[in-house]
């Protein structure tokens, strides 16, 4: 599957702003025209794919429930 083949609304392009890495796990910030979109994916992931500041990347995000809640 290519990242065309998914459907665009799961998409955000941006660049990375931010990584806070840990032992195991980090958190990615990306800018999107959106706003920011947080990742927490595994620290030998972001060292495999290269992942620094500036890095463009796409958010590619996979939800089967969102809640809304009345403010």
């Amino acid at each position: 599957m290519t990242i065309q083949a998914i459907n665009v609304r799961n998409q955000f392009r941006g660049k990375v702003k931010a990584i806070i890495e840990g032992p195991v796990v980090s958190e990615v910030d990306v800018e999107t025209p959106a706003g920011i979109v947080t990742s927490v994916i595994t620290t030998r992931s972001i060292k495999d794919l290269g992942l620094v500041p500036g890095t463009e990347v796409v958010a590619l995000v996979k939800a089967t429930e969102v809640s809304i809640a009345k403010l």
